[in-house]
């Protein structure tokens, strides 16, 4: 099992203060199923360990179904999600790998058919979050807890 190599919080206080800012303010202006979707769908992309327990951890006390957090993986495929999660999910998807070819035409006019403006400027942010806390947690090798 790897070591840590960095304790953020403890090197960096401020810095994950304001992380802690955007998840306050995406928490408070995403719907908490599915912002748990899309912060569980963009950590299994981003392959973070830590972020997928605990966001799968998350969800299922927030009384989500493991057919749908299972289904994540194969989300395009699985009969369990709405249009508007899927929507969702298209956009995150899209915007965690936006090296890839940024957010198509078709994804965002999905998501502006389902959402307000304001509703795709919080979902935004909150897939945006979720991305700084991979990025955080990949490179320092933070750990899920053994359960």
């Amino acid at each position: 099992m790897p070591t840590q190599r960095m304790d953020l919080p403890t090197v960096a206080p401020d810095a994950v203060k304001a992380i802690y800012g955007m998840e306050k303010y995406s928490a408070a202006n995403v719907d908490p199923t599915l912002y748990e979707l899309v912060k569980l769908r963009a950590s299994m992309i981003n392959g973070c360990a830590f972020c997928v327990d605990m966001h799968s951890h998350d969800a299922t006390k927030a009384g989500e179904k493991p057919q749908r957090l299972y289904g994540l993986a194969a989300w395009e495929d699985a009969p369990f999600y709405t249009d508007r999660e899927r929507a969702a999910l298209a956009l995150t998807d899209e915007v965690t790998k936006v090296s890839e070819g940024g957010v198509s035409d078709e994804t965002w006019n999905a998501v502006a058919d389902e959402f307000s403006e304001k509703e795709v400027a919080d979902l935004l942010m909150a897939i945006a979050t979720i991305n700084v806390w991979n990025r955080i947690a990949i490179p320092t090798l933070q750990q899920p807890p053994i359960r």
